[in-house]
């Protein structure tokens, strides 16, 4: 299918090296192009062994000249920049892993999520319900695992018929080609990766590449209450069949005397759900529709909800120390998320916020006062959170770990501790995944 075809890889991250693993195995004529020294690339002398030609330290003009038939670029190369724009000025293809991974599979039920939030919780909902199911199922993109690692895993080259759960970055649907999921769905929309996009409305209609190959046969799930979506979905009109929900109104899954209804059908009643906060409804309703529609009985839909204790890094309880609860959300990475986790609880909390500067406006967060007892202030953007979001009782620490020790000292008997930073966590550590779990650790020896 592919041998004999020269392509370059572009970036060595987890993704990159998935992608990489697959090209091997299909016989493409790689090119890898990382921009860290070759020193500090611990496949380096692996790859070299096996036929593929590394550039690294840098990414020198004239690679970007050279003849490719097609490009995979790591989503966290910025698509702005000047060799990717020669790239694709040259007419040469240039995609994220999962559109490779996509294009060399035999045909799976894709079940494609993305939003500004919620979409970890909803895929992990959606693979835990198909996975009950005893359904041939993976779960793969942003949440951790690229597809291309999971199609050379279940054989995906020549296997057909498994539900394949994807979270997906606007980064990952930048360089949509073919991908074309049979239920997708933007959870929401809200402003986040203003450092990368040149513009929110390039971030959103970004989005909407989800759902542009989809066509009659397929399902759009379609959030009636965001009205910044609603304007997009009619900017970027849908082809696939809308199956609507709603926390208010009325949907095809919606709420209705205290319990999730789908389409008539009782589901679930609300005072089952063990995870907090209207948001984790809504994820519930994208779940149920999804997997109902994918032909899951209805009573394991219930029994996997019911049962469900919430992901890692958002709104995770931690420990009670003291009398005082903890919680690690630590997966709000912008401020949206963070305004969600403060929603969650039905008293004010003890907010620990702060790490990477990433300009993201605090204006409509900064109302949100009255769910914070104490505000403690932390990492790069400490000074500007702590003066912008104009809380009367405001500490300012150096880093999360003072932050942690800030709130112990003050917090009483009864009081809530959220880590929710509302930005991300690249100037003291290497994710939020680690970010969350130094938090639990520090907490944990409280």
């Amino acid at each position: 299918m592919l041998k004999g075809k020269k392509v370059l890889v572009l970036g060595l991250a987890k993704s990159g090296k998935a992608a990489v693993e697959l090209l091997n195995r299909l016989h493409a004529q790689i090119t890898v192009n990382e921009f860290a020294d070759k020193s500090k690339i611990d496949c380096y002398q692996e790859y070299v062994k096996c036929g593929i030609e590394m550039i690294t330290g840098g990414h020198p003009d004239d690679l970007f000249e050279r003849d490719f038939d097609f490009v995979v670029k790591n989503p966290g190369i910025n698509y702005h920049k000047t060799f990717i724009l020669r790239l694709k000025e040259r007419g040469i293809p240039v995609y994220t892993e999962i559109e490779l991974a996509y294009q060399v599979s035999k045909q799976q039920n894709y079940l494609a999520i993305t939003g500004t939030n919620g979409k970890t919780t909803t895929v992990t909902l959606i693979y835990e319900i198909l996975k009950n199911a005893k359904r041939k199922t993976c779960l793969a993109g942003n949440v951790g695992t690229p597809l291309s690692s999971l199609v050379l895993e279940n054989d995906l080259l020549n296997q057909k018929g498994y539900d394949v759960v994807l979270e997906m970055s606007n980064f990952q649907l930048l360089d949509i080609d073919k991908f074309h999921p049979h239920i997708s769905t933007i959870i929401n929309l809200t402003p986040d990766h203003l450092d990368y996009m040149d513009s929110l409305d390039e971030y959103y209609a970004s989005k909407t590449n989800i759902y542009m190959n989809q066509d009659e046969n397929d399902y759009y799930l379609e959030n009636k209450d965001d009205e910044v979506l609603q304007d997009y979905l009619k900017k970027y009109p849908v082809h696939a069949q809308r199956i609507t929900f709603s926390l208010k109104q009325e949907a095809d899954c919606m709420i209705k005397d205290n319990a999730i209804y789908f389409q008539g059908k009782h589901v679930i009643d609300l005072d089952e759900i063990k995870i907090v906060g209207k948001h984790n409804v809504q994820n519930m309703m994208i779940a149920i529709c999804t997997t109902l529609l994918s032909g899951v009985d209805i009573q394991i839909v219930h029994d996997t909800l019911s049962a469900f204790m919430g992901v890692e890094h958002r709104i995770e309880y931690v420990r009670e120390c003291d009398g005082v609860k903890y919680y690690n959300d630590s997966k709000a990475t912008n401020t949206d998320a963070a305004i969600i986790a403060l929603k969650a609880f039905d008293k004010p909390v003890i907010l620990l916020m702060g790490g990477h500067e990433k300009g993201l406006d605090l204006s409509e967060m900064s109302n949100y006062q009255s769910c914070i007892s104490t505000l403690i202030c932390f990492g790069e953007a400490k000074e500007r959170f702590a003066k912008e979001m104009k809380c009367p009782h405001t500490f300012v620490v150096e880093h999360m770990k003072d932050a942690i020790i800030k709130a112990k000292e003050i917090a009483k008997d009864g009081d809530i501790v959220l880590l929710s930073p509302s930005t991300s966590s690249y100037d003291e550590f290497s994710g939020y995944e680690e970010r969350g779990r130094i938090f639990k650790n520090i907490v944990n020896q409280l």
